[in-house]
Parts: C-alpha cells; sequence; structure tokens
C-alpha cells in the first residue's frame, strides 16, 4: 500500500515507480504562467499605445503608417511580449509540452480583463463566466498533467529525433500540409477556417517539439559541462524551428485577414493544443507514467479550457449582464404567471359554458 503513495524525497516526487523532479515541474509551470500573463498584456499594452497614435492624427499602422515606432509605449508592448515568449520557450526546459502549451490560455484570459479596464471594453457577463471556467479548466489540467517525460539529456533527445514513429509523424504532416497546400487551398482556403489552421496548427505542433528541444540544450548547457552548443543536431533543431515559425505564422496571419478573430481564436487554439500534445506525446513520451484517472482528468480539464475560450472570443459583442439576465428572468416569470392565469380563465369559461351533464 505504501509504495502506492508518492514519496517526497529533497527535490523529487516518486509516484509508481516514476520520479518526478518538483523543482524542475514548479519552475516550468511558473513560467508558463508568467508568460501568459506577459504575452496578454503586451497585446494591450501596443493596443494603447496604437489608440494613442489615431487620436494624435497619425497615419495608422493599418494604412501603413510607422509613427507607432515612436511611441515608447508600443515598444514597451514589443519587449512585454518578447520577455513572455523568452519564459514559454524556457518553460518547454523544465515542464512537458503538454502542460505548457493549454496554459496558453490564460493569455486569452489575461487579455479580456485588461482590455475592460484599460481600453473600455466591457467584460459581459458571459465573458466573466468564460475567465471563470478558464481558470477552473487551467487549474484541473495543472493537476492531472504529465509532470515529467522520459527523455531528461539532449543526447537521449537526438536518438529519439530519428525514432520511426516520430519520423511517422514528421512525414504525415509534410505529406498533409503539401495536399492541402496542392489541393485544397486554391479551392476552400478563403471559405473553410479549417484549411489554413490545419496547415499552421500542424507546422505549430512541429515549432514546439523543435523549441522545446533547443530549450533543452540550452539547459543542459548550463545546468552541466556538457556543451550542445557545438552540436549540429542543436543548431539544426533552431534552424527548423525557426523555419516552421515562419510558415506557421504566414498562414495564421492569412486566416485571421479572411476570416473573423473570434472565430478563429478558439479553433486555432483547439486544433493547435490537441496536435502538440500529440507530437510531444510521441517524441518525449511524456504520456507514458500517467494513470487512466489522470489522462480523463486532463482530458476534462482541457473541455473546460476549450469551452473557456470559445465563450470569450464568440460572444464578447454581445450585450449582456447579470442585470439583463435578472431582468431577462423576472419578464419569463410574468410571462407564464399571465400565460396560467388566461389559461384558468379559459378552463372555466369551457366549464361555465358547457356544464357536466349528470
Amino acid at each position: 500500500m505504501n509504495t502506492l503513495l508518492p514519496k517526497m524525497k529533497s527535490s523529487h516526487l516518486t509516484v509508481n515507480g516514476q520520479t518526478y523532479n518538483n523543482t524542475h515541474f514548479a519552475i516550468g509551470l511558473g513560467l508558463a504562467i508568467s508568460s501568459s500573463v506577459f504575452i496578454g498584456s503586451s497585446f494591450i499594452i501596443k493596443k494603447v499605445a496604437l489608440k494613442k497614435l489615431q487620436v494624435s492624427g497619425n497615419v495608422r499602422a493599418s494604412a501603413g503608417g510607422f509613427a507607432y515606432l515612436k511611441q515608447w509605449l508600443w515598444w514597451l508592448g514589443l519587449l512585454t511580449m518578447g520577455i513572455g515568449e523568452a519564459a514559454n520557450l524556457l518553460a518547454y526546459a523544465f515542464a512537458p509540452a503538454a502542460l505548457v502549451t493549454p496554459l496558453g490560455a490564460l493569455s486569452v484570459l489575461v487579455a479580456a480583463v485588461l482590455s475592460s479596464k484599460f481600453l473600455n471594453e466591457k467584460l459581459n457577463f458571459i465573458g466573466k463566466i468564460g475567465c471563470f471556467l478558464c481558470i477552473i479548466g487551467s487549474i484541473i489540467f495543472v493537476i492531472h498533467s504529465p509532470k515529467s517525460e522520459e527523455i531528461k539529456s539532449f543526447r537521449e533527445l537526438e536518438d529519439k529525433l530519428f525514432d520511426y514513429l516520430f519520423l511517422s509523424y514528421v512525414g504525415t504532416i509534410f505529406v498533409m500540409n503539401l495536399i492541402i497546400r496542392i489541393v485544397f487551398i486554391p479551392r476552400f482556403g478563403n471559405t473553410n477556417i479549417a484549411v489554413y489552421l490545419l496547415l499552421c496548427s500542424s507546422i505549430g505542433s512541429l515549432t514546439v517539439v523543435f523549441c522545446k528541444g533547443v530549450a533543452l540544450g540550452v539547459r543542459e548547457t548550463f545546468s552541466s559541462k556538457i556543451n550542445n552548443f557545438s552540436n549540429y543536431v542543436f543548431w539544426l533543431l533552431f534552424a527548423v524551428a525557426v523555419i516552421c515559425i515562419m510558415i506557421q505564422m504566414n498562414y495564421l496571419n492569412k486566416s485571421l485577414d479572411i476570416f473573423n478573430t473570434s472565430i478563429v481564436t478558439p479553433v486555432y487554439y483547439v486544433m493547435f493544443t490537441i496536435l502538440v500534445i500529440i507530437a510531444s506525446g510521441i517524441l518525449f513520451k511524456e504520456w507514458d507514467y500517467m494513470s487512466p484517472p489522470d489522462i480523463i482528468g486532463c482530458m476534462c480539464g482541457f473541455l473546460v479550457v476549450i469551452t473557456a475560450v470559445f465563450m470569450l472570443n464568440a460572444f464578447k459583442d454581445v450585450q449582456i449582464s447579470l442585470k439583463d439576465l435578472k431582468h431577462h428572468m423576472r419578464q419569463r416569470r410574468s410571462l407564464q404567471s399571465l400565460h396560467n392565469i388566461e389559461a384558468r380563465e379559459t378552463e372555466n369559461y369551457n366549464l361555465n359554458s358547457h356544464p357536466r351533464q349528470s
């Protein structure tokens, strides 16, 4: 019985024979959350800077203007974005990608809360419920998420990169994207939201695992005597990650240019996160030591977060508050009472007009 209970030993936790590094997990979790805070804040800071430029009469960025480059607030937003992305990259070095990536939804929550405070964008009642669900779903996911992966060193990662299963996944992504690019984009790219988003999400899943490999190499270089900067595989991963990011952003921008942001954001989040979980599970074996209850818990937490992201985006322009709901409920009760009174009067009238014969 005692072997089934978690045993604390220094900074490690042992569950069912698998040892997890609590310190690394805590650092990765903290970096992932701080990354979402910085990235969510950066959107608001840059938006405030651009609104100031509009008031001052400068040419807008969408019209080809570059006046924002003279605005210190815009540079602060860019710096905040850089800090957030750097924290996100470092988070992959300490925590599983299956944990870090879904927590990116918190940046949507941060942006929604800050926009209501600094941009006078009202957060309606549905949005507040979405924020609450986002927090609850994230907590559930963190509790049940993978705490570690099988790969502990960059050398092990090199071996896994040439694993048949991972190479099959990369080959599948390449062939699928080639078919989408040649067959589906010319026909359905401007009408079906899934075309561009499936392409950039699949490329994005490779971006994440390659960035995690780069982060692992950096962490190992600074924490031990192994110099991964002299390893050609490290720079190959870095180069491929940069190329994947460029392709991913290109098709994401095309999707945002064609379709409504409130639909693109939740659909992209779902596709991207699911494919990242699959890719990282194949390469880093993050799900190998998880129990069935934890897997179910992760799925439930993820579904809650998906619902929250959808509510925050799809209903952000709906003007509804708690007061409106109370007023609507009172109206429904009044209508129901009126209907009941009319039904009773009709019944009495029928009884008086057609008395029963004995």
